[in-house]
């Protein structure tokens, strides 16, 4: 069984919890195969027994049965560019803080890895959204699990959003950005911004406005099958767009589309874990001291 990990830097105190895992796997005989950037993180004494291969992202993963991504949310994000297109199933171990992606504890670890063994889990298939220009921003990355935003580049006026949906107008949004969130998404940067939640197999996407000047402007859901097209105007003529944690600045002539990606996500789901009871957890619902 071949699995690799990916991870981020971590502190000290941490360290014995990742060597675990290392020895979990290793004691069950995986080829273990670890991403060149975390790599450079284990260079503790700790980790001199564990022997693995590394495998360069720019260069493509190998044949993987899963990839294990140790760290938050942004750390599961930064795996799926790894994985892309391949299908590879990612557990995400939570060792930040909130972890709606990353959703396996310290304290589930040891369990989560025995049923990744023996493949007791089932496969949560994330739509992923794609972002289409002339110029290829990102590359070959040019895809998000969880969300695509336009936001004004400093603290300048804000800038107009010409927004249409399959080739219909919508709105000009006169605003300090906007949002398309997929379902995965809709927990994230969306939700911040009074967007709503949207259960990961609903087939939509959510289009929110980052602080509207106009109060009458909302979120707005639409099926995934649409095509949503963006022209952006302002005082200043240059502004950033975003996929997931990556970035990039570009100017007012750039045409940005954006349609549901043609490949999923497989996220590794316990027998115990779901969506709904994420929710209820991360966001304390139900929670009250009086009781």
């Amino acid at each position: 069984m071949k699995i690799g990990v990916h991870g981020k830097e971590f502190k000290r105190e941490s360290a014995s919890f990742i060597q675990s895992i290392f020895q979990i796997l290793t004691h069950h005989g995986v080829d273990l195969y670890v991403s060149s950037k975390f790599a450079g993180f284990l260079k503790q004494s700790a980790f001199k027994s564990f022997k693995w291969e590394t495998y360069d992202p720019a260069q493509g993963v190998p044949d993987l049965t899963c990839l294990i991504s140790i760290g938050g949310d942004g750390t599961l994000l930064e795996s799926v560019t790894h994985i892309g297109r391949t299908g590879i199933p990612v557990l995400g171990i939570n060792t930040g803080r909130l972890g709606f992606l990353a959703t396996i504890s310290r304290d589930e670890t040891e369990r989560a890895l025995e049923d990744v063994l023996s493949k007791s889990y089932k496969l949560d298939k994330r739509a992923l959204l794609r972002l289409d220009t002339e110029t290829k921003i990102f590359g070959n990355l040019n895809f998000a699990l969880n969300d695509f935003t336009v936001v004004k580049k400093d603290t300048s006026a804000m800038i107009t959003i010409h927004t249409f949906i399959d080739g219909e107008f919508l709105n000009s949004y006169w605003a300090d950005g906007i949002i398309v969130s997929t379902p995965t998404g809709s927990t994230g940067y969306s939700l911040s911004c009074g967007g709503p939640l949207i259960s990961p197999r609903s087939g939509n996407f959510v289009l929110t406005p980052v602080s509207p000047h106009n109060l009458t402007v909302r979120p707005i859901i639409v099926s995934d099958s649409s095509e949503i097209t963006f022209q952006v105007d302002g005082r200043s003529k240059k502004f950033l767009v975003t996929l997931d944690s990556r970035y990039a600045t570009v100017d007012n002539t750039v045409k940005l589309t954006i349609r549901k990606a043609d490949f999923n996500v497989n996220l590794i789901q316990l027998e115990d874990h779901h969506y709904f009871k994420t929710l209820r957890q991360k966001l304390n619902w139900g929670l009250d001291l009086r009781n």
